[in-house]
């Protein structure tokens, strides 16, 4: 008996149509590409619930003639492939004639279209991929393509589909990318009755990104373009110090496609080393314009995935052209006088109560000036401004670290010498500490406002401030057995997330509210921040809420425990004191003691928070022993 069945051609549309449609977004990008390919000018995006109950597109195309209006949602349909050369050099949007039958086969489709010229035009009604009616009517030129219930009978796919809100976001955001990659069309989405955005259409690439994007992340853009031997990229990367704490304002697109490809991110990211913080990520709205055949877009059915035949060129071709955009910035930025030294960094003063609309009575003491010792432990975590007194002839038990010859191959070559040889970091420098004695010692001060030199003995220890500070506040936060104290902020700031993003927030919402984040829903495609931890100031907040969605994203942590503790690495280092800063006596005690008790070892990410210097190791490098 034969066990292998030929499954009915309305199942295999069914399972056909999962790769193409996903949800109510895929069904937005499919019809504006098809738009975009019949030479619309001018494109009304509507959608209702989510998309999933209700979606309309219409375009001023070239529309279609009744003939075509039949055979459009057969599988493999199209007017933009005639034979197997045409692979070798696709220039359209789609190609492979499965989008119309995939999205009729999972939902009921009215289609009216006209073409230019025509007096009447052609109405098409479908039901499950089926025709149900088609005649004659009178409508405007161009397509309209309306899709009702999406999935009405798949319900396995249908129970996948998440909230109204987040698949709403994800239209949104589907079809912002498409207006974003065709500056040439205008395009305008209206979603429940009101207007999310609209394209001028004006060819202008400024002013598309402008319209889209926003004033705040356009006004951080810098002009982008080069060409090498028929490749040309322009567009606007953002400017190192408006790094956002994710990737999701990254946009690239490749012959007016939005694309995914981790060959140009990686270029874009490359040009902005040493130039951008780390755990920070550019902006960018970047255009790849190629010949069509030095370009492979059938690689998946979301036509989102590519492949160069040139990967080197064009990684060089966007390294560059992102270099050459901050060179300029930094060519143009307002040098300080020479007579005049460039005034230090400063550590933000300590919040004050009106930023709040409630603070406990003990951060409003320590937020108040003081005139012995200042009010900085606001900031700091609580640290005790007084240090507890010192056991007698306590001293460090720490080896001698070996000396190594450690340097930069870049930077002697540029130099012309290698620097001097240098103490090797030692990770384990602390490891021998007693935990309870704190050592006699004696600060010596701050190396480049960044490392603490402490004098333990005969060794000199040096502390990174802002990593074993991180520490503590970590290791603070985690003892905690209870919600971590926030604070409300006077002015709310609103959010406006991408539609992943946004699926993030609602999915963790309970999660941020323990680490002492509110946030609601603000109207569309918007949410309001209205406390964060009572440790971070206001300015961080944002830049926090990015970087715990990045890690959200990437989602490797095994348990919820473990994305909390992800969660609180971002935390504790947004309150951590700065690299840069100017930190106070009793502060720089706190940490010393800190660490020479051995509480504090490595920072949350693994880092060692101090390296020694035995007084050999002193001598060895100024010969004074051989």
């Amino acid at each position: 008996m034969s066990v292998i069945n030929i499954l009915d051609p309305h199942v295999a549309d069914l399972i056909a149509a999962g790769e193409v449609v996903e949800r109510p977004a895929s069904v937005i990008k499919e019809l504006l590409e098809n738009a975009f390919d019949a030479g619309a000018q001018n494109v009304t995006v509507e959608l209702r619930g989510g998309g999933a109950t209700y979606i309309r597109v219409t375009d001023d195309g070239c529309g279609m003639a009744p003939e075509d209006a039949g055979v459009a949602f057969l599988r493999h349909a199209t007017s933009k492939l005639h034979d197997e050369r045409g692979l070798e050099a696709i220039g359209t949007m789609g190609f492979r004639g499965e989008a119309l039958a995939a999205i009729s086969a999972v939902s009921h489709i009215e289609l009216r279209t006209r073409r230019r010229g025509d007096t009447e035009g052609t109405r098409v009604t479908l039901t499950a991929g089926e025709i149900d009616e088609m005649g004659a009517v009178g409508c405007p030129e161009g397509t309209t393509m309306i899709v009702r219930d999406l999935f009405y009978n798949t319900p396995a796919r249908l129970k996948f589909l998440k909230s109204d809100r987040s698949e709403a976001s994800a239209c949104v955001q589907t079809a912002l990318r498409c207006a974003l990659g065709r500056p040439e069309v205008s395009v305008r989405l209206i979603r429940d009755g009101s207007e999310e955005f609209f394209s001028p259409g004006d060819g202008r690439q400024d002013s598309c990104v402008y319209a889209l994007l926003g004033r705040d992340l356009a006004s951080s853009l810098l002009p982008c373009r080069g060409e090498d031997e028929g490749l040309r990229v322009s567009g606007f990367v953002s400017s190192p110090s408006a790094g956002r704490g994710n990737r999701g304002a990254q946009y690239f697109f490749c012959n007016g496609r939005f694309i995914k490809s981790q060959l140009l991110q990686a270029a874009l990211e490359q040009a902005y080393k040493n130039s951008l913080l780390t755990g920070r990520y550019p902006a960018c709205a970047l255009y790849l314009e190629l010949s069509f055949g030095s370009v492979d877009v059938n690689v998946h059915p979301a036509k989102t995935e590519v492949k160069f035949s040139q990967e080197r060129k064009v990684f060089d071709l966007v390294y560059h052209a992102a270099l050459s955009a901050l060179q300029g910035e930094d060519r143009l930025a307002e040098q300080p006088a020479a007579s005049a030294p460039a005034p230090a960094p400063q550590r933000p003063a300590p919040a004050k109560p009106d930023f709040f609309r409630s603070m406990s009575a003990a951060q409003y003491r320590a937020a108040q000036p003081a005139e012995s010792p200042p009010a900085e432990s606001f900031f700091s975590g609580n640290l005790s401004l007084r240090a507890p007194e010192m056991p007698e002839q306590t001293r460090l038990d720490l080896s001698p670290a070996p000396i190594s010859t450690r340097f930069d191959e870049k930077n002697q070559a540029a130099t012309g010498f290698a620097p001097a040889p240098g103490p090797q970091i030692v990770e384990n420098s602390v490891q021998n500490v007693e935990k309870s004695p704190v050592p006699d010692h004696k600060i010596l001060g701050e190396a480049l406002k960044t490392y603490i030199l402490v004098e333990v003995g005969e060794q000199l220890l040096l502390i990174d401030k802002h990593a074993a500070h991180e520490r503590m506040n970590f290791d603070r936060l985690k003892a905690m057995d209870r919600e971590i104290l926030s604070q409300t902020l006077l002015a709310p700031v609103t959010l406006r997330p991408d539609a992943g993003d946004c699926e993030l927030l609602e999915q963790n919402g309970e999660l941020l509210n323990e680490l002492g984040f509110e946030i609601e829903p603000f109207g569309r495609g918007a949410y309001i921040l209205r406390a964060v931890p009572a440790d971070i100031l206001p300015g961080d907040a944002v830049p926090a809420i990015e970087e715990m969605l990045e890690k959200l994203r990437r989602g490797k942590a095994p348990d919820v425990q473990s994305v909390k503790d992800e969660l609180l690495h971002t935390v504790a280092c947004k309150a951590a004191i700065k690299a840069g800063w100017d930190t106070s006596r009793a502060e720089l005690e706190r940490i010393v003691q800190e660490v020479l008790s051995g509480r504090v070892k490595y920072c949350p990410h693994g880092r060692p928070v101090s390296a020694v210097l035995s007084k050999k190791d002193l001598e060895k490098m100024f010969k004074r022993i051989v």
